[in-house]
């Protein structure tokens, strides 16, 4: 169903049936109807698409998609259902989901329940039925709205009021989310990487320590670190360096997150300096990434529309070499800021944005996407080959 655009002063000030049971409403005023599955609820936030075809347990689990409406471009989400092993955090963040199509009856061996069972037990509105090619045209060419997904069995929806709350969100500049979305405590880690009918395994036998800091870290990063040897320490993103220090690790960690990574920065900058001017090697993910080129003395800017899929081209500099990755982000490191010792190495092949850096003459190295491959291609391992080869060498 193509978009409609309500003008202001048509909208009626009561409720009204617009004959569905739901609706997503954006902030200047245009509203996408559709049927509403998951929780009957009203959630805010940015409206951004993400382009995988797989893995939407996986993404809808993401601590990066805090704040953030998801619209995906596949079709028909929810037909493998939803189990417990494939989501990268307990609790998930992402405001609301966006599709084509739901799949009310999914078909997979794996599968505990229905997609809409689940958005149920997290509180998670869910809207399908609309024209999510429209929406993902829009996005492209005017960047990610301010929006607001609501679902009423009865149809009935204050288009003047969700509009209002739409156009009140405060948006992600400035706001720091990965206070939200970190651990309380430290914690330890060992799972390792799933495998075919076996399921996870366990690091019995680390020879390293990796502290990693948590911006809303996902749970494959962890297990890929455990797969390649690492006793892992998890530490809350506000961790001082003496903090870090007290874990004694051969290399840290800067995990993923949500939110503006200069707003985070304020408390973790200080950090992530001595951690590279104590000359441990540091690999940066995602959030990660963003806050070492602020404290490398670079710049982060605001994207129109972001990175969001698992299908992304990306070229890394030092090999030539082309790889196909997942990305979720919606800020960038600014390559013109970057100061003289800090150079590109990765590049995004589709709007040519920075998507990673190094430190000349140190193990200070981070990625704009996500290595970890959950869900996504598997281009992007050796990376954590990469860390834990330098980490091992201080072991």
């Amino acid at each position: 169903m193509s978009d409609t655009q309500i003008p202001s002063a048509e909208r009626p000030a009561a409720a009204f049936s617009l004959g569905r049971t739901a609706v997503l409403v954006l902030a200047d005023g245009t509203v996408f109807e559709g049927h509403g599955f998951g929780a009957e609820t009203a959630a805010v936030g940015e409206v951004c698409f993400n382009t995988a075809m797989t893995g939407y347990q996986e993404i809808l689990t993401d601590p990066s998609y805090a704040g953030q409406i998801v619209a995906f471009t596949f079709p028909h989400i929810g037909i493998v259902g939803t189990n417990a092993e494939d989501v990268e955090a307990t609790t998930p963040v992402v405001r609301a989901l966006v599709v084509r199509a739901d799949a009310a009856m999914p078909s997979n061996y794996r599968a505990l329940g229905a997609l809409d069972r689940w958005l149920k037990n997290h509180n998670i509105p869910g809207i399908a039925g609309l024209d999510t090619r429209a929406l993902t045209n829009r996005i492209r060419e005017q960047g990610m709205p301010h929006g607001i997904v609501a679902h009423s069995a009865n149809g009935k929806f204050d288009v003047a009021a969700l509009t209002k709350r739409a156009r009140e969100f405060p948006g992600l500049v400035g706001l720091d989310l990965a206070k939200d979305v970190t651990c309380r405590q430290m914690y330890t880690w060992r799972e390792t990487p799933w495998a075919w009918d076996k399921g996870y395994g366990e690091q019995t036998a680390p020879t390293w320590r990796a502290v990693v800091l948590d911006y809303g870290v996902k749970r494959n990063i962890l297990r890929q670190l455990a797969a390649h040897g690492a006793d892992i320490v998890v530490l809350p993103a506000s961790a001082s360096f003496d903090e870090v220090k007290r874990h004694a690790p051969h290399g840290v960690l800067l995990s993923n997150g949500p939110g503006d990574p200069a707003a985070t920065g304020a408390y973790a900058i200080a950090t992530i300096k001595a951690c590279v001017e104590s000359d441990l090697p540091v690999f940066g993910i995602c959030l990660g990434h963003q806050m070492l080129g602020l404290a490398l003395g670079g710049q982060t800017k605001k994207m129109a529309q972001g990175h969001h899929g698992a299908n992304h081209p990306v070229k890394d500099l030092t090999t030539g070499k082309v790889e196909i990755v997942s990305m979720n982000h919606g800020f960038t490191v600014d390559r013109d800021t970057l100061p003289k010792g800090v150079k590109e190495t990765h590049v995004s092949l589709f709007d040519g944005s920075n998507c990673g850096l190094g430190v000349e003459g140190k193990p200070v190295f981070s990625v704009q996407y996500h290595p970890e491959a959950s869900p996504g291609p598997m281009d992007s391992h050796y990376l954590f080959a990469r860390f834990a080869d330098a980490a091992k060498k201080r072991a």
